[in-house]
């Protein structure tokens, strides 16, 4: 079912599906027994613009240190729970906004139950997860192998599990590290079910190849209106899972707000560390809270045309560049003061500028 239709899932003081903004997801990657240095990081996801936020929750000394990690973050707080259905039970105790399971993970059907059942008492989502690897042997043998078919059979029949125990409080994550089957996976899945979907690439890889993998394997799936919250999974500093995030739902329209920089790709006319410049640029912009466009280019040739479309831009030359506004340049400006002009237009932004 596509976003503006699914059902509106409650997670802490946000909301999912039902056409609500996609939110934007990560997981903490410290020990979540270590109160100080999981606040720590979450802090600085939120800071960078982390809607939600999950972490593993392997034992009871982490499930107890969910109440007091919550005291001191702003997001909702989603516990991760694997095989041992004890610990979403103590997650669900000591407070958690929500809990992801497997529920072929965690036991016979008495215990899918009981963990329904705690989720139940206090109205709390649970999130059905299923990963391609570890899809089931016998949807393996029906399939002819891992297919997009045999991910949406596991994640519905997970589903079913959870709604036998009347219950209806179900997001539902289907994830592959194969692109083009995650995207199929996702649109089968779309049109089998109301419930919002939570989406990403999973073990997609680093930085680098794991944006790329993202970015067209969630762009391919959210563009066609599927999708309610998502997560950029990077080995790496889970921060840039968010940067990433925030730039594939601003290039597709989904979200508004930050400033977008376009720069040139370089070439022989460059006499600037076009490079560099527009690294700090990109720096630099992070904490304007301003909708708009700045453009780095290399040169002067060309720079102040291609330029003409952002709402501000410098352009390098020899030594010195030039500090355009609007498509007019306003003038020129000592290569090493480029950066600090950009700044005072910033400060001053009014949108009228």
């Amino acid at each position: 079912m596509f976003r503006d239709n699914t059902k509106v899932i409650q997670i802490g003081d946000r909301k999912i599906g039902g056409g609500n903004p996609i939110l934007i997801q990560s997981m903490t990657n410290t020990k979540t027994e270590d109160v100080e240095a999981t606040v720590a990081q979450i802090l600085r996801l939120e800071k960078a613009g982390c809607e939600i936020i999950r972490c593993t929750v392997p034992t009871l000394e982490a499930a107890k240190a969910i109440a007091e990690i919550k005291k001191q973050i702003h997001i909702p707080l989603v516990a991760d729970i694997h095989f041992d259905y004890k610990m979403a039970l103590a997650a669900i105790e000591y407070g958690a906004d929500k809990i992801r399971i497997n529920p072929g993970n965690i036991g016979g059907e008495d215990r899918v139950r009981a963990v329904v059942e705690a989720a139940k008492a206090k109205n709390i989502p649970i999130r059905v997860g299923v990963n391609s690897g570890s899809l089931e042997k016998n949807l393996v043998e029906k399939y002819g192998g891992v297919t997009a078919e045999g991910i949406v059979e596991s994640a519905l029949d997970k589903v079913r599990m959870i709604e036998a125990c009347d219950y209806h409080n179900i997001v539902i994550s289907i994830k592959s590290s194969d692109v083009l089957m995650c995207v199929k996976a996702h649109e089968l899945l779309a049109g089998k079910t109301e419930y919002p979907l939570h989406v990403g690439i999973t073990e997609s890889g680093t930085v680098q190849s794991g944006n790329i993998k993202s970015a067209i394997g969630l762009g391919l799936i959210l563009n066609q209106g599927i999708g309610d919250t998502i997560r950029v999974s990077l080995t790496g500093d889970p921060v840039e899972e968010i940067k990433s995030a925030k730039l594939i739902l601003r290039t597709l329209g989904l979200r508004k707000g930050g400033i977008e920089v376009v720069s040139c790709p370089t070439c022989g006319r460059t006499q600037i560390d076009l490079i560099g410049l527009a690294t700090k640029v990109e720096k630099l912009v992070e904490d304007y809270p301003l909708d708009i466009k700045v453009a780095v280019m290399g040169c002067v040739v060309n720079g102040p045309g291609e330029a003409r479309e952002a709402d501000l831009g410098v352009a390098g030359g020899i030594g010195e560049g030039l500090l355009i506004r609007k498509g007019e340049v306003i003038r020129k400006i000592p290569e090493d003061q480029l950066l600090q002009a950009l700044k005072e237009e910033l400060d001053n932004w009014t949108g009228e500028n």
